[in-house]
């Protein structure tokens, strides 16, 4: 059995959510998928995230960091809520990952 360390899979699912925003076709599926997930305040989350990061992607080198590290603090609270989406958490992490190594080629 496999132990998920829970502040892992937070980075993880937070730096793709950053990296995917330049996506609409990628980041769109993501929203889809984490409300499918963990609901529909999570997508209104992730829609203000992708606001914030367009106007300054190429103005302001730190803002993606920043909205990361929002999302992990974020993510990070939810999965000690609720334990049981980690690993579905985990599994769409690498699902959208591949995706977005396949847009970037």
């Amino acid at each position: 059995m496999q132990v998920l360390h829970q502040p892992r899979v937070a980075w993880d699912m937070a730096r793709l959510i950053v990296s995917a925003v330049p996506d609409d076709r990628l980041f769109d599926w993501l929203c889809a998928e984490v409300g499918a997930l963990l609901g529909p305040d999570q997508v209104r989350s992730l829609r203000d995230t992708q606001q914030r990061l367009r106007p300054w992607a190429r103005t302001t080198p730190d803002a993606a960091a920043v909205e990361a590290g929002r999302w992990r603090v974020r993510l990070e609270d939810l999965l000690r809520t609720r334990p049981e989406v980690a690993e579905p958490l985990r599994s769409l992490t690498v699902i959208a990952s591949g995706h977005y190594r396949n847009q970037i080629g």
